[in-house]
């Protein structure tokens, strides 16, 4: 399954959300949702305990500055790639 987190980590239940991902699954943070992203920040060791892969649209990193603050074991994913997520998973749950 495809998730995409489009909220700040500081807005939205990203535990209830956590209890969902699988290491099966694809993460794509996008928007606000980048902020899970940085470097060492709670929020990522969270996501990267499921085992998921784990990507940030490019845009919205750079859109707010965060490009030096990303940690290495996110992925950074063009809008292609966020075309070829959506397409290579047949679900998605969005947050």
């Amino acid at each position: 399954m495809l998730y995409t987190i489009a909220k700040s980590p500081f807005h939205c239940d990203l535990t209830a959300f956590l209890r969902l991902i699988t290491p099966d699954d694809a993460v794509l943070l996008l928007q606000d949702g980048v902020i899970a992203a940085i470097h060492q920040s709670t929020h990522l060791c969270e996501l990267q305990k499921k085992g998921a892969q784990i990507y940030a649209l490019d845009a919205d990193v750079n859109a707010r500055g965060l490009q030096n603050m990303l940690s290495e074991q996110v992925s950074l994913a063009s809008y292609r790639d966020f075309v070829q997520l959506t397409v290579s998973h047949k679900q998605h749950f969005a947050l």
